[in-house]
């Protein structure tokens, strides 16, 4: 019975030691998960007045260019100008071959007479109304191709401008390959850029730029907006802006590397640390984690532009959240963080 009684007490003492050492053991298996939290520094995302400047790359454009070349291959027989000389409009600039000219205009002549001929037989009945008709069509058939002959035979310059190409030398064959002459107007020129589709209504016509050349690294140019183009590309996202600029002393040429910054004033925009910044993998979105009551959110967010070491912040923040700096490279969304300083 003692024995018995003995035993009892022994397997009552072994139980509450086995309670006490699994409770033991849970109180452990908490502390070390409490311990495990992430750890984490935040900041308060905060307002500024941020400048809405936006700068391009662009090539510098002629405002017209122009490749001169008769509609027919020929012999060219005489090129006045040379590169680099300045031309007026309607100023000669190369004649081609003109024994074909010279053929259309006997024609034009003949016509010319048998249509006096024939109208003055007409006014007393000697000829009918279809012989005068058909005079008449071939000489204005003629004149139609000595006008062309003409334009084809001396090549004369559509704008004021500089001569940028000369392709051939005097009594070289045209073949029509390319232009015997090019004509630049560079007096304005004109850059184009590519603008993302969120300023379409900020960009107005008659709107200052400002313009740097790398080749004048000290030098800033003043153009202005001359023309909005009315589409948005469905690829891109962007429209065509072009911009002029006056060019009196021909300092700026075609071909010319330039900046653009385009102003929009400045507004006041959310920003945050660019080191609060989260990429997701694959894709071009930006995110930040924000932190309320112990807890991270993934909040996604669209960036402007950087000022410094922050990021303007376009949409997806109102200013008033805390935001995590530090430590967010292992959270996922609805972590449970630890705040240090």
């Amino acid at each position: 019975m003692k024995k018995s009684k003995l035993l009892g007490i022994l397997l009552l003492a072994v139980t509450i030691a086995m309670v006490s050492c699994d409770k033991t053991k849970k109180e452990e298996v908490k502390k070390e998960e409490t311990s495990q939290k992430m750890k984490v520094k935040i900041v308060q995302a905060s307002s500024a007045l941020i400048k809405q400047s936006v700068d391009f790359t662009a090539t510098v454009e002629p405002e017209f260019k122009n490749n001169i070349a008769p509609s027919a291959p020929g012999r060219i027989r005489r090129i006045f100008v040379k590169v680099g000389n300045s031309v007026t409009k309607g100023q000669k600039l190369a004649q081609m071959d003109a024994a074909n000219l010279s053929n259309i205009e006997t024609q034009v002549e003949n016509y010319r007479r048998s249509y006096s001929r024939i109208s003055g037989l007409f006014s007393v009945g000697g000829a009918s109304q279809q012989d005068l008709d058909n005079i008449k069509m071939q000489l204005d058939l003629a004149e139609t191709n000595l006008k062309a002959m003409n334009e084809n035979t001396l090549l004369i310059s559509p704008i004021s401008g500089v001569v940028t190409a000369k392709n051939y030398d005097e009594g070289d064959m045209y073949s029509a390959q390319m232009p015997i002459i090019t004509v630049m107007q560079i007096n304005p020129v004109k850059v184009k850029i590519n603008v993302s589709e969120s300023y379409f209504t900020k960009v107005k016509v008659g709107m200052p730029v400002d313009i740097k050349l790398d080749v004048y690294q000290n030098e800033s140019f003043q153009g202005k907006v001359s023309l909005i183009y009315p589409t948005i590309d469905e690829r891109s996202r962007t429209f065509i802006v072009e911009i002029k600029l006056v060019n009196n002393n021909a300092k700026v040429r075609p071909g010319m590397f330039a900046r653009v910054n385009l102003n929009f004033g400045s507004e006041n925009h959310v920003v945050v640390p660019d080191l609060a910044i989260v990429k997701q993998s694959g894709s071009g979105s930006r995110f930040v984690y924000v932190y309320n009551a112990g807890k991270v959110s993934l909040q996604q967010i669209t960036l402007g532009i950087r000022t410094g070491s922050d990021f303007e912040v376009l949409s997806g923040l109102t200013g008033n959240e805390q935001i995590v700096v530090s430590g967010q490279s292992k959270l996922v969304d609805g972590s449970e963080v630890e705040v240090v300083k």
